[in-house]
């Protein structure tokens, strides 16, 4: 049994070297957290303070979420080359205002738009963006879906773009290079258990 293990693992041992070896290709990537389950906005925040651990610059624009205090705000706050942007008035349910919203929406675009800018004049500016709930946006038509199609598409070659929500568009999905759907198998919310500090904010 150990022999047959052993040379399992060296034929996976040089299947994984080979493909390591074939991926070539040195640029920043479109990555897209979607789906049903928890966990979009936090894995793609997890990036975010790798990237800070290199000493990249992230930018973190947040574009549903509201203005309550959560620890990854304060978090973002202990890396000096994290810029966190919050555009985002809160769930719709909450605000009941959709011009507001979308203006909201929109300047969190903008806001985006410079820092890609930036980032294409300078390869020491932004080398990560984190695009929180952007999908949502899209998908309620709070942000032109094309307008963020064309964006993707053009970014700087050095630049990393995290888009995280559910209901992403099929647009979307083809201009990404790594899509995630998280799967919903069962919540604590479902028992009635309520949110946990550090845990869901």
């Amino acid at each position: 049994m150990s022999d047959k293990h052993k040379e399992n693992m060296k034929i996976s041992q040089t299947e994984h070297r080979k493909r390591v070896k074939n991926a070539d290709i040195d640029r920043g990537v479109v990555i897209v957290n979607t789906g049903a389950g928890k966990g979009k906005s936090t894995a793609a925040f997890g990036t975010a303070f790798r990237a800070a651990g290199y000493g990249m610059k992230v930018g973190v624009i947040q574009f549903i979420k509201g203005k309550w205090k959560t620890g990854e705000e304060k978090a973002f706050k202990q890396f000096d080359t994290i810029t966190h942007i919050v555009s985002g008035e809160g769930f719709t349910w909450d605000t009941q205002n959709k011009q507001k919203d979308i203006e909201s929406a929109m300047k969190g675009w903008d806001i985006v738009r410079r820092m890609i800018e930036e980032a294409r004049n300078d390869e020491n500016s932004y080398q990560l963006l984190v695009l929180d709930e952007i999908n949502i946006a899209m998908d309620i038509g709070y942000i032109p879906t094309e307008t963020v199609v064309e964006a993707v598409k053009n970014k700087p070659e050095h630049l990393s773009i995290i888009l995280t929500g559910r209901n992403v568009p099929a647009e979307i999905v083809e201009a990404a290079d790594t899509v995630t759907e998280m799967k919903p198998i069962k919540h604590a919310f479902e028992k009635g258990i309520k949110a946990r500090k550090g845990i869901e904010f």
